[in-house]
């Protein structure tokens, strides 16, 4: 079949519409009609050279769908369900899988390859072969993926805002919640606030922290911090230093939370700096792979305990996590709509990210029109 999708050729290009064939589903694998896909800072990585995919490569890796059809020995989904993509894929029966670590999944090695797991490609063009980012590729309208790629959500959950958990819901959550491991009256400092850093001051709310307090050089993003729960928002870290040395009679803070779009040494060095004893930095943000981004004093980190950890998917488990936020959403008690600030078509996928990176959205999405 042929399906509509946006392209990147090679690094460095802004994404093309092409229309590509499309393999149906072998064994183990799903043909999904996407509904709609939402623009993750980590897409433009692949194009700007933070991630390094092979070319070409469908885009996306944030979204949700309906099952068209199903591949021989299929036996989470069946035609006609609803199901939201988890960008990690998780089987269950790995190590990782098999210790609460789903994040960790060993079918994860070849996401960047935009090859399914036996090394297959579903999209081709011209007798080229096309990956697809996280196995997913949620910038087509539709896409053979991996059964363990989604995961089946209520029916009567309206799909476009369910799309966000597949990504940047669970990841922000998860970096306080789980990673971070936010508690009741702690105070915690979240640099940037895209995408997953509003979502982990909904994380860090829902946990109970005491001071939330958020640094972006961007005002509107502040503002909606504060309107999801921050009590404090600065443009910058050291002014947010100072006010967490106030708020906390000197003691530093308890966790600080590290999802800007790119991490460099200023940030993490902030981040180490402004936590106390016993205290907790997690990277969620992507670093350049060529340079080295953490440089910390052992004696800092030894005589006051600090600890330093990375978190992918906010250390949570899609199968389970994906199912419990869409849940917290439909009791009232967590904020989807308003995480989406912009809707395009595909077409208009450039001028989206265009927006993101002059600040514009929250959350931009992608809203497929197809039958």
């Amino acid at each position: 079949m042929k399906t509509k999708a946006a392209v990147l050729l090679e690094a460095g290009t802004p994404f093309e519409i092409m229309e590509l064939d499309l393999d149906g589903p072998g064994p183990g694998e799903v043909l999904i009609k996407y509904t709609a896909a939402g623009l993750c800072h980590s897409d433009l990585h692949l194009s700007g050279g933070g991630l390094r995919p092979r070319f070409p490569i469908v885009g996306g890796h944030e979204g949700a769908g309906i099952i068209e059809e199903v591949g021989a020995g299929v036996t989470k989904v069946q035609p006609g369900d609803h199901v939201v993509c988890s960008f990690v894929p998780n089987c269950g029966t790995c190590r990782y899988c098999a210790t609460g670590r789903q994040s960790l999944c060993d079918m994860g090695a070849t996401i960047m390859e935009g090859c399914m797991p036996d090394g297959s490609f579903k999209f081709h063009s011209g007798g080229t072969d096309f990956g697809a980012v996280c196995m997913l590729g949620t910038f087509a309208e539709r896409a053979t993926i991996s059964q363990y790629s989604v995961v089946k959500v209520d029916n009567w959950l309206p799909l476009e805002t369910a799309a966000l958990v597949g990504c940047g819901v669970p990841t922000g959550w998860g970096t306080a919640v789980y990673t971070g491991g936010v508690r009741a009256a702690d105070t915690v400092v979240i640099y940037g606030i895209g995408g997953l850093g509003i979502n982990a001051v909904q994380g860090a709310v829902s946990a109970g922290a005491k001071y939330i307090v958020v640094v972006d050089p961007v005002a509107f993003k502040r503002e909606t911090a504060l309107k999801f729960g921050a009590t404090h928002a600065f443009a910058d870290a050291p002014s947010a230093a100072e006010k967490v040395n106030e708020l906390t009679w000197g003691q530093g803070a308890d966790q600080a939370l590290i999802l800007v779009s790119e991490v460099d040494e200023e940030v993490v060095t902030a981040a180490t700096a402004v936590i106390g004893k016993g205290g907790t930095v997690v990277i969620t943000g992507l670093a350049n792979p060529d340079k080295f981004t953490v440089h910390l004093s052992g004696w800092d980190l030894t005589l006051h305990e600090k600890t330093i950890k990375g978190s992918l998917f906010g250390s949570a488990n899609p199968q389970y996590d994906i199912v419990k936020l869409l849940r917290l959403y439909n009791a009232g008690q967590l904020k989807l709509d308003e995480l989406i600030t912009t809707k395009y078509r595909l077409e208009d996928i450039n001028q989206g990210y265009q927006d993101m990176l002059d600040g514009k959205n929250i959350r931009g999405l992608i809203v497929h029109d197809v039958d």
